[in-house]
C-alpha cells in the first residue's frame, strides 16, 4: 500500500472500491489492527488461510475466532458484507 494512505479506507475513497486489492477491503472491514499486525496484515492472513475470498465464504464464523486479532465484532461485519454481496447477486 502506498505511504499516501495510512489505511485502505483512504484509498478507497480517493480511487474508489475497485482499486482495493482483497486484503485492503478485509482491512476496511475489520478497520483496526492490533500491536504489530496493522489491519491489512490480518486480511492477507485470513486470505492466505482460506485462500480467497470465495474460500473464506463458506467458513463458519468460529474458525475466523483461530485469527488473532479479529474479535467478534470483526468477524460480524466480514459476514454482514458476505451477506450483503449474497442478497445483491439473487
Amino acid at each position: 500500500m502506498s505511504a499516501r494512505w495510512k489505511h485502505p479506507g483512504g484509498k478507497l475513497r480517493d480511487l474508489g472500491a475497485g482499486s482495493l486489492t482483497d486484503s485492503e477491503l478485509l482491512a476496511v472491514l475489520i478497520s483496526t489492527g492490533i500491536k504489530n499486525k496493522s489491519a491489512q496484515e490480518i486480511g492477507q492472513e485470513i486470505l492466505d488461510r482460506f485462500g480467497s475470498l470465495q474460500g473464506l465464504a463458506g467458513q463458519p464464523l468460529e474458525r475466523l475466532l483461530d485469527i488473532k486479532g479479529l474479535s467478534d465484532v470483526k468477524i460480524i461485519r466480514i459476514a454482514a458484507a458476505y451477506e450483503l454481496a449474497r442478497r445483491l447477486n439473487k
